[in-house]
């Protein structure tokens, strides 16, 4: 009996701990069952973690760039001077007041009306002393060789001078037949209005910019002519058509010329994007709006053979034109490095390491151009500077830095079009001399929208390069248009804007 209870006792103690383990099992389930619980909530936790980082890294990246962008002006990037609000941009709003009186300073020298000389004097009007100051003895009227001169310009009463032409009929006083005078071409014009009207009229719009309403009010209210805004248009056309072989001739003189200058820009017709491109050399400047600024299109329309050296920024569609034979310009490239410089980090260190050996570079140009070096010696001088240029330029590549390595490779692949200034005669660093001649050209566009028709292109562009070409030759634009809109006799050569021609 005692064995028994022995076993029955030792059974019942090894329940007891059978029990307490399956609570404390229980237990232990309970508590993995909390942690699993627990770690799927701080999965779930770094889940939103990453992406919020990941959000707050894109929204940082964008106020980045939208700051970027509303710090855009034309001394940081491509933007023209006329887009720049008052203040930003442009060397005016970096000058502090000196304190100095307005107006021409000391040292500075004056400009004077000067009297024309007596053979273009108009009228005279004499003033004789009556009588001597001295002795009260009547004077006679004598010349004074030396005579104390005062002069007073004003403009003629302005109207217009309309010729009539008229044919009569007249009764044969033989046999009665009336016989009218035949038309003569040529001598009674064809068109309305003369050449110098026509050329004044084609000026204020096509030159000086007016609008046709505005152009049609000022010759009424200055000279007397009445016109209508569709007389304007038919003007347009007319002499658009007359100074056709001058403008072709110009483009043709612009495409031999051994240094060129081109730039483009967006350009509308009725609403419709096109492209507005101009090429430019030292005698002759040449506009012309294409469909689009594509390779094709411009290789046909605007350059035709390529011949001599084209200085231009890195537009792609200007890729065809030989790296040997090309100079990339470095003011756009400033723009770009000071865009670099003003971001943090990286990009803002090589940004501001470019700038100091671009004006290093522009230093030594500016001592070349003034006399201070000879050609030799910028040789000298660009070559250590060309190499830490493409250095820099490098590295800035192998930093695989968003919005730094890309443009860097993109300049790289222009390496052999930055320095032909440095050896090349006539070549500037710069393509500024192209986008001064466009400026006026975007100053139009800005005002009118651009045009609203083809023929409108056409008048717009042959204008443009009437006024500039006729500026660099010299010649007075109002006569050489009236010149082209005066009627010639049959085989005689249009009028030419060239001095050579």
């Amino acid at each position: 009996m005692d064995g028994v209870a022995e076993v029955e006792q030792v059974r019942a103690v090894l329940a007891a701990r059978n029990a307490d383990l399956a609570a404390r099992d229980a237990d232990l389930a309970a508590r993995n069952a909390d942690l699993a619980a627990r770690d799927a909530e701080l999965t779930l936790e770094r889940t939103r973690r990453a992406e919020l980082e990941e959000q707050v890294a894109k929204l940082t990246e964008a106020v980045r760039e939208l700051r970027e962008l509303l710090g855009r002006n034309s001394s940081n990037s491509s933007k023209p001077p006329s887009s720049d609000p008052p203040g930003v941009g442009g060397k005016a709003s970096k000058k502090k007041p000196k304190g100095g009186r307005r107006g021409g300073q000391k040292g500075h020298r004056g400009t004077y009306r000067f009297l024309v000389p007596p053979e273009h004097v108009n009228a005279f009007v004499d003033f004789y002393p009556a009588e001597c100051e001295c002795c009260w003895e009547r004077l006679p009227e004598t010349p004074d060789p030396f005579a104390k001169r005062h002069q007073h310009t004003e403009l003629k009463p302005l109207a217009d001078h309309i010729t009539e032409y008229r044919r009569h009929a007249v009764i044969c006083p033989s046999c009665g037949y009336k016989t009218r005078a035949a038309y003569d071409p040529q001598r009674i014009p064809r068109f309305a209005f003369g050449p110098l009207l026509m050329a004044v009229v084609a000026m204020l719009t096509g030159i000086y910019h007016l609008s046709r309403r505005q152009t049609v009010r000022l010759l009424g209210e200055l000279l007397g002519v009445r016109i209508s805004l569709g007389a304007v248009s038919a003007i347009e056309k007319r002499v658009a058509d007359a100074v056709e072989p001058a403008v072709d001739e110009v483009l043709d003189e612009a495409r031999e010329s051994a240094i060129k200058h081109a730039d483009g820009t967006s350009w509308l017709r009725a609403g419709a994007m096109l492209s507005l491109w101009v090429l430019a050399t030292t005698a002759v400047t040449v506009f012309k709006v294409l469909d689009n600024g594509q390779t094709a299109t411009l290789r046909t329309n605007l350059f035709g053979r390529l011949r001599g050296i084209l200085v231009s920024d890195r537009a792609t569609a200007l890729k065809f034109w030989a790296m040997t034979r090309r100079q990339v310009c470095w003011a756009h490239l400033v723009r770009k490095f000071v865009s670099f410089s003003e971001r943090d980090g990286p990009t803002g260190r090589i940004g501001k390491e470019l700038l100091e050996y671009t004006s290093l570079l522009f230093d030594y140009w500016s001592r070349f151009r003034g006399g201070r070096l000879s050609r030799a010696t910028l040789i000298e001088r660009m070559a250590p500077v060309r190499l830490q240029v493409e250095a820099l330029l490098e590295r800035a590549v192998a930093a695989n830095v968003r919005g730094l390595s890309g443009s860097c490779a993109d300049i790289l692949e222009h390496r052999e079009a930055l320095w032909t200034f440095v050896e090349r005669e006539g070549v500037e660093p710069t393509n500024n001399h192209a986008e001064r001649e466009l400026r006026g050209f975007v100053l139009w566009r800005r005002r009118s929208f651009g045009s609203q028709s083809e023929r409108g292109d056409r008048f717009g562009e042959r204008m443009m390069t009437i006024a500039h070409t006729a500026r660099k030759q010299g010649r007075d634009v109002l006569a050489f248009l009236a010149a082209c809109c005066a009627p010639r006799s049959p085989g005689a050569p249009a009028p030419s804007l060239l001095r050579a021609a």
